[in-house]
């Protein structure tokens, strides 16, 4: 059988950078690989070379047995590959179904045929099982919808060759099957598919065989069935990543973030719960079922209808962004690209927006100051870069989400509010956020976690409250839920808890002074005493 897909020592460097060392897959028709690594082993630039965005600087590649070298995305959709990226990339000001049929318009003597152009889009909508109105605005629609058009248009191709980046990360779990249902459709179908994820589970319900990049290296592939588990992962990180989810005994203190009957303009309906210090708090729920909407009213980026926001025995429900960071407050927003990061500014930048403090003389920044201590952050959370000047949007996506969550702990937030904090991150970075995560609780900070990955919420939350229809249903301690029982009240089938304590009924109180903490136990920057220390 002739390879659908073949490539053969593809490398690729940028400036000193060497992004790619020579690797080597293959792919036959109708089979599905999967392309595991941390992020920024090369993954996302192999994908670019091979969808047309980049060009190799050596080695070959064959499509069904012929020579391929795509000069544009365009030119590699034409021949049979097509690329869904991380990344949204989608005309916020059209229509789903202009930007469905965006560079390949049906034209009927010269004229745009409307008629052709609604059947191919009723036709992919309808194989993911999607209910999105084409006629709305990508604006008007939530990022799983979107996630789910960048997908459908890459379906309306045809093509030989799907390439998927993280395609389920902003999916829901119904969302998710219909997502497999067509993947095994199009596998029978003869369409290769490499699929590139995180979760390795669902790597393993999607493909065969797997091959793992590191550094830049091809450095393992195999058969997923027969291959264990951590043989995959020691083979990505080069190390054994134990204790994924470290959970240690804390004492809570008193409340520091209360909500009572939260409502926004449409979403919260009704939301009631508090945070203690030391306390990781998990909220759950079905997409549109409020949780981010939550986050953005508490922080004063949507507006409240109703109910109150109490943050250290302060009530202060209708603020802005600037007060509540001025409380202690900090939210990390799951749309990085839109709202979490200045893509075009440097990392540095984006670092210390926040907090100049320590880094600024008569109001000016002093740009050694500014470097060294973005240089000690980016090492203390193992970002890969160039160097602190580098773009944040020439980052891979593991990494921009690393600059966007150290963004918090050097503003030293009391209250961190972290929505979809993993997404997009390899299994040793998920580890060392998780640990920070850790770490921050038992220093006394209060953390909110909004997700859609069940053993993360499991694995790290003390507290899990779960939202269905805009309104919060039920609290419970972590040990008191499962999967099962947390799919059950998201969907409104809501059982009775186990005889247990009140989730916010014990606790002893953990002193924090005026709010404000800093950690006096981890390495210090040599630039001025007034800097912040940096986390462990």
């Amino acid at each position: 059988m002739i390879p659908r897909l073949q490539l053969d020592g593809i490398e690729k460097a940028f400036g000193a950078t060497r992004a790619l060392r020579g690797v080597s897959l293959m792919i036959n028709p109708g089979e599905a690989l999967a392309l595991i690594g941390e992020n920024g082993a090369g993954k996302s630039t192999l994908m670019k070379i091979l969808s047309g965005a980049h060009a190799m600087d050596a080695g070959e590649m064959k499509l069904d047995g012929q020579p391929y070298a795509p000069k544009t995305p365009l030119h590699a959709q034409k021949q049979g590959v097509a690329m869904i990226y991380q990344e949204l990339n989608l005309a916020q000001h059209l229509t789903v179904e202009e930007n469905l049929v965006l560079g390949n318009e049906p034209a009927k003597w010269g004229w745009l045929d409307r008629k052709e152009r609604r059947r191919r889009v009723s036709t992919a909508l309808a194989e993911l099982e999607s209910e999105v109105n084409p006629e709305s605005l990508i604006s008007d629609l939530t990022v799983a919808q979107q996630q789910l058009i960048e997908i459908a248009r890459a379906l309306m191709g045809q093509p030989k060759v799907l390439i998927l980046d993280e395609p389920t990360s902003s999916l829901t779990g119904v969302e998710v099957q219909r997502l497999f249902k067509v993947l095994d459709r199009l596998r029978t179908r003869g369409v290769s598919i490499i699929y590139i994820s995180h979760f390795l589970e669902e790597c393993q319900r999607v493909c065969s065989r797997f091959t793992v990049l590191r550094d830049g290296e091809s450095v393992a592939d195999g058969c997923l069935e027969t291959t264990p588990m951590n043989d995959i992962i020691h083979s990505m990180v080069g190390r054994e990543v134990k204790d994924l989810y470290p959970r240690k005994q804390r004492d809570f203190g008193d409340p520091v973030l209360e909500l009572q009957e939260l409502r926004g303009q449409t979403r919260p309906r009704s939301v009631s719960f508090q945070v203690r210090e030391g306390e990781i708090f998990g909220l759950f729920g079905l997409i549109g079922a409020g949780r981010t909407e939550t986050l953005r009213a508490v922080f004063g980026l949507d507006r409240v209808a109703g109910g109150t926001v109490q943050v250290y025995d302060q009530e202060k429900t209708r603020t802005t962004p600037h007060s509540r960071l001025q409380q202690g407050m900090a939210l990390l927003s799951e749309d990085r690209k839109l709202e979490g990061l200045f893509l075009n500014r440097s990392i540095a930048e984006n670092l210390l927006i926040t907090r100049t403090q320590g880094i600024t003389s008569y109001g000016f920044i002093r740009p050694h100051s500014e470097r060294c201590m973005a240089l000690d952050w980016m090492e203390h959370l193992d970002v890969r870069a160039r160097d602190e000047k580098q773009s944040v949007g020439e980052l891979s996506g593991g990494n921009q989400q690393k600059v966007a969550f150290g963004r918090l702990l050097y503003h030293q937030a009391t209250i961190l509010l972290l929505d979809e904090p993993t997404r997009g991150i390899d299994v040793g970075s998920k580890a060392a956020i998780y640990r920070r995560i850790g770490r921050a609780a038992e220093q006394g900070r209060a953390v909110v976690i909004v997700s859609s990955y069940l053993p993360e919420l499991l694995g790290v939350c003390d507290t899990i409250g779960v939202m269905c229809r805009g309104e919060l249903v039920a609290v419970r301690p972590y040990h008191e839920w499962d999967e099962h029982s947390l799919i059950s009240a998201a969907i409104g089938q809501v059982q009775e808890a186990s005889p247990a304590t009140n989730p916010h009924s014990e606790g002893t109180t953990h002193e924090t002074g005026n709010g404000r903490i800093t950690d006096t136990d981890a390495p210090q920057s040599n630039t001025s005493s007034s800097q912040t220390s940096l986390p462990e």
